[in-house]
C-alpha cells in the first residue's frame, strides 16, 4: 500500500487540530449545551466581545484535571489559603485580646479607654476588606504577568506586615500594618491562587478549589489555637511570650509555606493580552447576579468568625477556650469545604452555594441560643460546616461565568472583590449593635437575614440560566 499524500496527512492533521480545540467558544455551566444553530467559526467582534477568535483557540488545550503538577498548584494554594483566610480567621482572637487582656499593646495607650468592639472591629474588617478587593487587580495582573507580580511581591509584604504587626504599640499603627498592609498582601496571594487551579482544572474544578480554599481552614485550627495559647496562656494571663514575640512567631511558621507556594504557583494557559479590566464581565446577568449574592453572603457570614471569642467570654467561658471555638468553626469549615466542592461537580455549583447560603443564614439565626460551652462547642460545628460551602463555593460559581478560560482569574477576582464590600462594613455594623444593645441577639438577626438574602439572590441566578430553579448549574 501506498504512503498518503503530504496533502493527505496535513488535511489529516488540520480534522486532528480541529477536534481538539473547537473554533467555538467553550461552553460553561450556564450554557445549554445546544450549539446545532451557532455559527462553527465564529470570528470576534466589537458587537460580539465574548467569542474568541479562532486563531486564539488553537493556543488553549484542555485542563489536565489531574496530575503531579496540577496537584502542586493545589496544594501550594491550600499553603497560601492556609496563610492568608487562616491569619483572618484567628483575628477573633485578636479582637478579644486588644479589648480585655491588660496585656494587650492597646492598653498602655491613652486611647484604650475609648476603645469600643465596633472600634477594633475596623481592624479586622478592613484587613479582610481590602483582602477580597486587591483581587480585583490582583486577578487581572495574573491573567497577564502570572505569580511573578502577584503571588512572589504578595508573599514578601505579608511576612513583613506580620513582624510589623509584632512592633506596634498604638490603634493607627494596627490599622496599618495589620488592617491595610496585612490586607493588601493576602489578596495579591489569594485570587492567583485560586485562578491557578481554575486553570489546571475544568471537570474537578470545584473539588480542587475546595480542596484548596480548605487550607485556609486547617490554618483557622492551628492559628487561633498556638495564638490563643501564646497570648492567654501563662502565669497572670500574660502569655508566655507576650504579643511581639507570639506574633512574630507566626510569621516564621508561615514563611516557608509561602516561599513554596512562590516557586509552585504557575499558570497553565497563555497570558492575556486584551484590557486589564474586563468590563464585558459587567454585563453579564449572571455575574452581577452572583455578585450581589456573594455581597449579602458576606454581609452576614462572618460575624460569629469575628465575634464568637468574645461572646463566649460574654457568657462567661474562659477566654483561652473562647479562643479554642474559631479552632472548631474552622476544623468543621474544612469538610464544609471539601465535601461541597466534590458535591458541586456533580450537582451544581450554584446549587451548593445556595444551600450553603441558607444553612448559614439559619446557624447564624441561632447564635445567641448557645449560652453554655457545650452549647457553644456544637453550634461552632455547625455553623463551621455552613459557612465553609460558603467561603469555596462562591469560587467556584464564579468560574462558570467567562467564557474564555484565560479570564478566570478577573473573574473570581473581581467577582469576590465587588461582593467583598460587605466585608467592610458587615462587621462594624455588628460592633456597633453589641455597643448600643448590650447583647448579640440584634447582631445574629442581622447577620442571619443578610445570609438568608444572599441565598436567595443565588436561586434567582439559577432563575435566569437556561437550566432553570432544578437545573444542574
Amino acid at each position: 500500500m501506498s504512503n498518503p499524500s503530504p496533502h493527505t496527512k496535513a488535511h489529516r492533521q488540520s480534522i486532528a487540530l480541529k477536534d481538539k480545540y473547537p473554533s467555538s467558544p467553550p461552553s460553561t455551566d450556564l450554557d445549554t449545551g445546544d450549539n446545532s444553530d451557532k455559527d462553527p467559526n465564529p470570528i470576534a467582534t466589537e458587537s460580539d466581545p465574548d467569542v474568541l477568535h479562532p486563531e486564539d483557540t488553537t493556543t488553549i488545550s484542555p485542563a489536565p484535571d489531574g496530575g503531579p503538577r496540577a496537584w502542586l498548584v493545589a496544594a501550594a494554594a491550600a499553603f497560601t489559603f492556609f496563610c492568608t483566610l487562616g491569619y483572618t480567621n484567628a483575628f477573633g482572637v485578636f479582637e478579644q485580646y486588644y479589648l480585655t487582656s491588660p496585656f494587650s499593646p492597646l492598653h498602655s495607650s491613652s486611647a484604650h479607654s475609648a476603645l469600643s468592639s465596633s472600634k477594633i472591629a475596623w481592624i479586622g474588617s478592613l484587613q479582610t476588606f481590602l483582602t477580597f478587593f486587591t483581587g480585583f487587580f490582583a486577578g487581572p495582573l495574573f491573567d497577564r504577568y502570572g505569580a511573578v507580580a502577584t503571588v512572589r511581591p504578595g508573599a514578601l509584604i505579608f511576612v513583613f506586615a506580620i513582624m510589623m504587626t509584632s512592633l506596634c504599640k498604638q490603634y493607627w499603627q494596627l490599622m496599618l500594618a495589620q488592617g491595610v498592609l496585612g490586607g493588601v498582601a493576602m489578596g495579591l496571594l489569594m485570587f492567583p491562587a485560586m485562578a491557578a487551579v481554575a486553570q489546571w482544572f475544568d471537570k474537578k474544578r470545584a473539588a480542587a478549589l475546595g480542596l484548596a480554599v480548605s487550607g485556609s481552614s486547617v490554618g483557622g485550627v492551628v492559628v487561633p489555637i498556638a495564638l490563643g495559647r501564646m497570648l492567654n496562656g501563662g502565669s497572670a494571663g500574660g502569655g508566655h511570650l507576650g504579643f511581639g514575640w507570639s506574633v512574630r512567631i507566626i510569621g516564621f511558621m508561615m514563611l516557608p509555606l509561602l516561599v513554596f507556594a512562590s516557586l509552585a504557583i504557575k499558570p497553565r494557559l497563555p497570558p492575556r493580552t486584551t484590557d486589564f479590566i474586563v468590563v464585558k464581565a459587567l454585563k453579564q446577568k449572571d455575574f452581577v447576579m452572583l455578585v450581589f449574592a456573594i455581597f449579602f453572603l458576606f454581609l452576614g457570614m462572618l460575624t460569629p468568625l469575628f465575634f464568637i471569642p468574645t461572646y463566649a467570654v460574654y457568657r462567661g467561658v474562659d477566654a483561652t477556650l473562647a479562643s479554642y471555638l474559631l479552632a472548631i468553626v474552622n476544623a468543621a469549615s474544612t469538610f464544609g469545604r471539601i465535601i461541597p466542592g466534590v458535591l458541586a461537580d456533580r450537582v451544581g455549583k450554584l446549587n451548593m452555594l445556595a444551600v450553603g447560603g441558607v444553612a448559614s443564614g439559619i446557624s447564624i439565626l441561632c447564635f445567641n441560643k448557645a449560652v453554655s460551652t457545650a452549647g457553644l462547642i456544637v453550634y461552632s460545628i455547625f455553623y463551621g460546616f455552613s459557612s465553609g460551602m460558603i467561603i469555596s463555593g462562591a469560587s467556584a460559581a464564579l468560574t462558570v461565568c467567562p467564557r474564555d478560560p484565560r479570564d478566570l482569574g478577573s473573574y473570581i477576582g473581581m467577582g469576590m472583590a465587588l461582593g467583598a464590600i460587605a466585608v467592610l462594613i458587615g462587621p462594624p455594623i455588628n460592633g456597633k449593635l453589641i455597643d448600643v444593645y448590650g447583647g448579640y441577639l440584634e447582631l445574629s438577626i442581622f447577620s442571619g437575614v443578610m445570609c438568608l438574602v444572599g441565598g436567595l439572590v443565588v436561586i434567582a441566578t439559577k432563575i435566569m440560566t437556561p437550566q432553570g430553579i432544578f437545573g444542574r448549574v
